[in-house]
């Protein structure tokens, strides 16, 4: 019965902190951990209705203390530090699992010239220095072996498309950093731990639909199995990388995206 029920619910009893995860692909992150068992740490930038919301939403469809809203800017160090803190007092355990979802685009997709210092800095805020916070505090929380740390890149790496070089540049960054991160915690002297990243092509969400015409769509459509991608199709890749069946995966870069690239 116990067997049965630990497959099931393989994350049962496991605490799982998404930054970004009250839209988009965090969203659905938050809530496919939450049917696999997890407690989820929702934390928001700044819609605290909707957050609270959704929280509400996944306590009533599991149990009473499935999931909890946290508002926090990735960007700033006491914020995520005080973030961990409320996992903890929520759910009486460091988060196992941290997934670093948070992420920022500029709309306008400028070209290197016309972008500005203010857009290159502040996708620079969230993406690489959120993302780099956020591991850092995971890194030194994670008390017994088989921590999972997942950040996001984009599969635009493998495009090198015009108008998106600041934001490019960022997914270079995480998906270095990661990789190094991976080898520091799973080699002698780690912690067992696991770090990966999860790289998407084009999913439908508001981030990337943002400045988006038909005609861009349609294109994307015929590289990318003849459909854009929806949060369902990236929500299960994390589930899996940090799962134990994913214990033997460490430092890679899985690139969801239908072949697009």
């Amino acid at each position: 019965m116990a067997a049965s029920a630990s497959a099931l619910l393989p994350l049962d009893g496991r605490v799982a902190l998404v930054t970004g995860g009250s839209r988009g692909i965090g969203r659905e992150v938050c809530a496919h951990l939450a049917s696999l068992g997890a407690r989820v740490v929702i934390n928001y930038a700044s819609n605290s209705a909707n957050a609270d919301a959704f929280a509400a939403d996944l306590n009533s469809r599991h149990h009473p203390n499935t999931a909890v809203a946290v508002r926090a800017d990735v960007s700033n160090e006491s914020a995520v530090r005080a973030l961990f803190d409320r996992a903890e007092e929520a759910f009486g355990s460091a988060p196992h699992i941290v997934v670093a979802c948070a992420g920022l685009l500029e709309s306008k997709y400028p070209s290197l010239a016309d972008t500005t210092a203010e857009d290159f800095d502040a996708m620079f805020a969230v993406n690489v220095r959120g993302t780099f916070l956020v591991c850092r505090e995971a890194a030194n929380r994670f008390a017994a072996p088989g921590g999972r740390i997942v950040t996001f890149s984009s599969s635009i790496l493998g495009t090198l498309l015009p108008g998106y070089a600041a934001y490019t540049a960022t997914n270079g960054a995480v998906e270095a950093m990661t990789k190094i991160l991976a080898k520091e915690l799973g080699g002698v002297g780690g912690k067992g731990a696991t770090a990966n990243v999860v790289a998407p092509g084009p999913v439908r969400t508001e981030l990337f639909m943002a400045g988006k015409d038909e005609a861009f769509v349609k294109k994307v459509e015929e590289r990318s199995m003849g459909r854009i991608a929806e949060t369902t199709d990236v929500a299960p890749v994390v589930a899996f990388l940090v799962s134990d069946a994913a214990a033997w995966v460490n430092g890679q870069v899985i690139r969801v995206n239908g072949g697009f690239a």
